[in-house]
């Protein structure tokens, strides 16, 4: 149906050649921004409806006094239902930090919140299949968990600005959430609105670069230096490509949809979307806000080898 609709626009209505760059490029962006804003809408909306009672409070009371691998569990799980980006999931690290909340738990969810979110699995089946869906969602998983255990092996509390722990923002009523239908239909509408509003250029901007990337970038040059899954050194080249980029895991997808279709290997482009949703620049300028260079450094440099070792581990087994 998406895709028909694109074909109606560039091909039938526009005139466009479908053997050509600019119609391709066109059909692109107009299916994949269809298909993705409706899903998003109904996704979001659906989940709104679940998450009357979630609130960042809340999140943070599962977790404090937990045993450390308990908690580090629930964190991750928490994060990837959760819907905060890389940057705004930084001020709710400063409320672990202040509960009393172990850093390397408190790491682990600031991974796993932007890498993995309900809405952008659901987005992310419909436009890539369950299978790619499936495998992005257990490296996460895995990169959450063990990044947050080797973070923690650092001690990286002595790298917390001072003013961080001189915060005492106190026991924060939980809110009680909405209670009726309707409330809870205004809720998950104000959802949509919200997060719709928030993310909604970067998606945009995310088909922008997958149509162009579909359309325009000749697969001679994709299979050249990107599509070549023996030589090690695509992947490590993926994941230092994402990072000056921004955007969250749904607005990364149409560009890993593109690099797919043009011939790049899965870990390869596994490890691409990672670095974009974790691993971004302004992420890395809002986060020093909260820990010096030193423990800064390091998370990048933990993320960027376990993205490196999963779009390593994908190319070889898939």
């Amino acid at each position: 149906m998406f895709d028909a609709l694109g074909n109606l626009i560039a091909y039938r209505l526009l005139g466009l050649s479908a053997q050509g760059q600019w119609g391709p490029a066109l059909q692109f962006f107009i299916a994949d921004s269809v298909k993705i804003f409706v899903l998003l809408v109904v996704v979001i909306y659906v989940m709104g409806l679940l998450r009357a009672l979630l609130s960042p409070e809340r999140v943070r009371s599962y977790v404090r006094g937990r045993p450390a691998w308990l908690a580090r569990l629930l964190a991750i799980a928490l994060g990837a239902v959760t819907p905060f980006c890389s940057c705004s999931s930084v001020p709710l690290f400063i409320g672990f930090v202040e509960a009393g909340i172990p850093l390397g738990v408190t790491f682990s969810f600031l991974i796993a919140s932007p890498m993995i979110n309900e809405v952008a699995v659901v987005i992310l089946a419909g436009v890539l299949g369950w299978r790619i869906t499936a495998l992005y969602v257990l490296a996460g998983l895995v990169v959450a968990y063990l990044g947050g255990v080797v973070m923690e092996r650092f001690r990286p509390q002595r790298w917390v600005e001072p003013y961080v722990w001189e915060i005492h923002m106190g026991e924060t009523p939980l809110a009680a959430g909405p209670q009726g239908l309707l409330e809870r239909h205004h809720f998950a509408l104000h959802e949509v609105r919200q997060i719709v509003g928030r993310i909604w250029r970067w998606v945009l901007l995310g088909i922008g670069v997958g149509a162009l990337f579909h359309g325009l970038v000749p697969e001679a040059w994709v299979s050249r230096y990107l599509g070549d899954a023996s030589n090690p050194l695509t992947v490590p080249a993926a994941v230092l490509l994402g990072i000056p980029l921004y955007s969250n895991a749904t607005g990364v997808i149409p560009v890993a949809e593109a690099m797919l279709a043009k011939g790049v290997a899965v870990g390869t482009t596994l490890a691409f979307m990672m670095s974009i949703a974790a691993l971004s620049l302004p992420e890395m300028l809002i986060l020093r806000r909260v820990i010096r260079w030193p423990a800064l450094a390091l998370f990048a440099a933990v993320l960027a080898v376990a993205f490196s070792l999963v779009g390593w581990g994908f190319n070889l087994i898939t």
